[in-house]
């Protein structure tokens, strides 16, 4: 093998050989490597094993980078050598080993999962397979772009806990939840808990990009959310709400400011009597419009009846209930639809409405 007659030279080069030369000659022993990986026994990939880990420590980042390039999709790539890079600090070394080599086992991932920065968590979660006690280890030290990395990969696994923590962070992230309506192992129940955590537009989304397996899931999850409520429903009672409404016309009080309150304060009631009686809508009519599937004729209302978006917004996480929050695209997207929204428009839709009821 040419390997064997260049040693003397490449024992020099480790123990005084300027870094130049050190980055050449790892750079030709990868290549060499590389081309006989096919053909090479266990000997052979000891032999490269043991010069190349008397030179790579050594080398600058960029030699090391190259090797770890090189090696990282080998199934026999020298073993010394890769979990040394896997190990470097610099995500450029330790990044393709992390996320695509074989020899990698799941011992030294957690190792790295524990101890690394978030790059390193990134490279280990786009790996072809990853266990669940690893995706938990991950799921407790990443950050948001990491675990939309994560729940993107359907080659993870996750536990029962590590699907809870995924589905409680998806509330206030919208892309999280898409993805994670797209994983055909979430369980009917965690689906469920996704569908009815996450706002309306989220929900059209999961539908309309799921595939066709995964579309029976999503329908199915919402057919069980909707009917589920009417059989625990409370009923409301509109009346003293009412009659606080009418004190306060009476008084000069019923403005915008006072809606705004009722509705950062979560006094549903007191809203939707404040809002049908500012907009002419049957009080009953703005209960099932603002509970509906949607948040659009929420839009419509608030528009109509010249609302600032701060109210419109206020209503909208209203219909969510206290401690539920709309993810921050959501809201965005309600908020430009809302500024598309023509007053004109909004006005013949309550219009409509009110002719409707009579």
């Amino acid at each position: 093998m040419a390997v064997t007659s260049l040693i003397p030279e490449l024992d020099a080069i480790a123990k005084s050989g300027s870094a130049e030369k050190r980055a050449t000659a790892i750079t030709k022993l990868a290549e060499l490597f590389v081309q006989g990986a096919p053909i090479f026994g266990p000997q052979h990939v000891e032999l490269f094993d043991g010069i190349l880990i008397g030179l790579v420590p050594a080398a600058e980042p960029a030699a090391r980078a190259g090797v770890a390039a090189r090696f990282a999709s080998l199934s026999n790539a020298p073993p010394g050598v890769v979990n040394y890079l896997a190990r470097e600090d610099e995500i450029r070394i330790a990044g393709p080993i992390l996320s695509r080599s074989p020899l990698i086992d799941e011992d030294l991932l957690m190792e790295i999962a524990r101890a690394k920065g978030q790059a390193h968590l990134a490279a280990i979660s786009e790996r072809d397979t990853l266990a669940a006690p690893l995706t938990d280890v991950i799921l407790r030290r990443a950050d948001r772009e990491v675990v939309r990395v994560l729940a993107k990969n359907s080659g993870a696994t996750f536990s029962t806990a590590g699907y809870s923590g995924l589905i409680n962070r998806a509330v206030d992230d919208g892309v999280l939840a898409l993805s994670l309506g797209q994983r055909e192992d979430i369980s009917p129940d965690g689906l469920k808990e996704l569908l009815s955590r996450s706002v309306d537009i989220v929900r059209r989304r999961m539908f309309e990009t799921a595939k066709p397996k995964q579309r029976l899931a999503i329908n199915q999850a919402m057919l069980e959310i909707s009917s589920a409520p009417r059989a625990r429903l409370v009923k409301r009672d509109f009346a003293p709400a009412q009659r606080l409404i009418l004190a306060l016309h009476q008084s000069g009080g019923l403005n915008e400011a006072a809606l705004l309150n009722f509705a950062k304060e979560h006094k549903y009631e007191e809203a939707v009597a404040a809002l049908s009686a500012m907009s002419g809508v049957r009080l009953a009519t703005v209960d099932q419009l603002i509970l509906g599937d949607r948040y659009d004729p929420i839009l419509l209302i608030a528009r109509a009846i010249g609302l600032e978006w701060a109210t419109a917004r206020a209503l909208i996480v209203l219909r969510l209930g206290p401690g539920k929050m709309p993810s921050p695209p959501d809201i965005e997207e309600a908020r430009l639809n809302y500024e598309r929204l023509s007053t004109a428009t909004a006005q013949r839709v309550l219009v409509f409405w009110r002719a409707r009821e009579k």
